[in-house]
């Protein structure tokens, strides 16, 4: 009988031991400043994230409304110039002279 209640303490030491230990470290300021820190910086991050979506957004479309047809204008205009000295060849002319420069 005293060698099972010796086996019975030594048992429930071990346990208490880990899970005094287990506590004791769970519950240290450290590990508590540690999870609010990471707590704040998913908040940080989430907030950032959000912010340069939207910056991002607005880029976008400032782009597809100003800058867009800005480009599609000069492509236009370097076909229809290509055009015109396709047919200038065609016709046996020469090049058609671009204005001259001012000094």
């Amino acid at each position: 009988m005293a060698s099972s209640a010796i086996k019975r303490i030594k048992s429930s030491d071990n346990d208490g031991i880990l899970s005094r230990v287990s506590a004791a470290v769970s519950e240290s300021p450290i590990v508590y400043r540690g999870k609010r820190a990471a707590s704040d910086a998913g908040y940080v991050t989430k907030r950032l994230l959000r912010s340069t979506g939207k910056a991002a957004w607005i880029a976008g479309t400032t782009f597809l409304v100003l800058v867009l047809p800005l480009i599609i204008s000069m492509d236009r205009e370097q076909q229809l110039n290509e055009l015109e000295l396709q047919q200038a060849s065609l016709l046996g002319t020469g090049p058609v002279p671009a204005a001259p420069q001012p000094k």
